[in-house]
């Protein structure tokens, strides 16, 4: 199923600059535009809406260039436990600077950096140290006692009041995070409660894509927002506010019904009275209007969901993830009415006659067939597949050997006698260099070369955790990988976890 287009993304990008504009529109001088998800490379999206555009929401900012500045937010919690984004598999820390880089090669004022949950972290101090030798101006808000509940401490010199105010310049804040659960919204309410404190008056609004909120609660897309966020505990709930305020069932989740009293208590100390009667009013959220083929997203969701509930599991073998991520995954995966054995990858691996004895990685291509590949002596079992994936790919028979000796004799040396390594076999990246130096003098190699670009969107699963090396490789090329929750080997120490 490649480059579907279930999800009209056209349509999306046309209705939401709309409502931005008018909702820019309702105030005067400054607006702070909470950006949920990932605003240049929304994997997950593009997932569960196949047609979604990955930077869909960078391409509509494009064209208000002018009016933005951006000012990226980053838990001090999440730098303290090297909390990684697994769609790309770098730290969120790391993910603050590639995100600066990007706006900033695509034209856009990058503000500053917001520091949230801090209380004297080292990790965070390291951090800041780092922003500071790049010349990036960073702020530092901190814990409030009693957040959101306490309104008359959070809403008060004691609360957002202790925080940095953030100098801005542009009418247009963009405030975005490398993931979830980072404090984007408290950092935005902190604004306005500092700017009011100031005399500017300013706005907030929330550019959302999950929840869905027009979407029924339980709907796979819906299910596949909680899974991507069960490290949070996130839970998608009926807006109350909303029902309420229109008698219309709409979708939203518990941290932002939470939230809900404190802003609309902002509101009132602002304008006098609240502009918004609900937390799904505060959204900006138009992708429920363009699913173009429902039962296929639904589909899409619960691959993510199981997807999800691998990484998750093998993130608790790791040590980076809770059990109780696995047992709301599990949870999740009833109510979707999946499991991983609706993985057909994961039937392959589990499936395969060796899979006892050594490691196995299986794919699913484009036309739907499943190629596996398993450890040898000479290559790791990702690149056994990779190399039975190409040539399945270019109509070349399997008993054809692609990679010269004279190739892969010096790679292995190199591995051994001058790099200190343990084992001749290919990683995944070794064996595409050694592929593409053969192509040179070998034009089936170089035919096997030019399906790559097939394998984008395709499934993975690997018997056991690859090597973070193998791994990024994988991700590179636009594969969605999965694994077994289990160790290639039995030692203690796993070089690479």
């Amino acid at each position: 199923m490649k480059n579907p287009q279930f999800f009209d993304n056209e349509k999306y990008i046309k209705l939401q600059s709309e409502h931005i504009r008018e909702r820019i529109s309702e105030f005067g001088g400054k607006l702070y535009l909470e950006f949920g998800g990932k605003i240049f490379d929304d994997n997950h999206a593009a997932r569960v809406l196949p047609g979604f555009h990955p930077d869909s929401k960078i391409s509509m900012l494009d064209s208000m260039k002018d009016q933005v500045e951006v000012v990226l937010v980053i838990s001090a919690f999440d730098i303290e436990k090297n909390k990684t984004r697994s769609d790309i598999g770098i730290t969120y820390d790391m993910d603050v600077l590639r995100l600066i880089d990007s706006f900033r090669e695509r034209g856009f004022l990058v503000g500053s950096v917001v520091i949230t949950h801090y209380a004297g972290q080292t990790s965070a101090d390291v951090f800041c140290g780092r922003l500071k030798s790049f010349g990036v101006k960073y702020y530092k808000h901190y814990i409030i006692n009693g957040y959101p509940s306490n309104i008359q401490t959070v809403v008060s010199d004691e609360g957002f009041g202790k925080n940095d105010y953030v100098e801005t310049e542009r009418p247009l804040i963009v405030v975005t995070a490398p993931g979830p659960g980072s404090g984007k919204m408290a950092v935005c309410l902190s604004q306005l409660y500092n700017d009011n404190k100031r005399g500017i008056k300013s706005g907030y609004a929330k550019f959302e894509t999950f929840p869905i909120w027009n979407l029924p609660l339980k709907h796979p897309v819906n299910l596949a927002y909680e899974a991507a966020t069960a490290d949070l505990s996130d839970l998608n709930m009926i807006d109350p506010f909303h029902l309420e305020a229109y008698g219309e069932t709409a979708v939203n989740y518990n941290r932002d019904i939470e939230i809900f009293p404190v802003l609309q208590a902002m509101f009132e100390h602002i304008f006098g009275k609240s502009p918004y009667r609900s937390p799904t009013d505060m959204g900006v959220n138009m992708a429920g209007k363009c699913i173009a083929d429902e039962a296929a997203v639904i589909e899409a969701s619960k691959s993510e969901i199981v997807r999800r509930y691998f990484w998750t599991l093998c993130d608790l073998k790791k040590g980076t993830a809770s059990g109780e991520a696995v047992v709301k995954l599990e949870l999740l995966l009833k109510q979707a009415g999946t499991g991983p054995e609706e993985r057909k990858v994961v039937n392959a691996v589990r499936g395969h006659p060796e899979v006892e004895i050594k490691p196995v990685s299986a794919i699913e291509l484009p036309n739907g067939k499943i190629v596996t590949g398993k450890e040898s002596s000479m290559m790791a079992a990702p690149s056994a597949m990779m190399l039975n994936a190409v040539k399945q790919l270019a109509d070349i028979e399997d008993n054809v050997h692609l990679l010269s000796p004279y190739v892969l004799e010096p790679v292995q040396e190199l591995k051994v006698k001058y790099m200190g390594g343990s084992s001749t076999k290919l990683q995944l990246d070794e064996t595409l260099i050694s592929l593409s130096v053969c192509a040179i003098t070998n034009p089936m190699a170089e035919k096997v070369l030019q399906q790559l670009p097939k394998l984008r969107g395709c499934e993975f699963h690997s018997s056991v955790m690859l090597e973070p090396g193998d791994e990024s490789v994988l991700r590179s090329l636009g594969v969605n990988v999965t694994c077994e929750p289990k160790f290639r080997t039995k030692s203690l120490y796993q070089k690479g976890y």
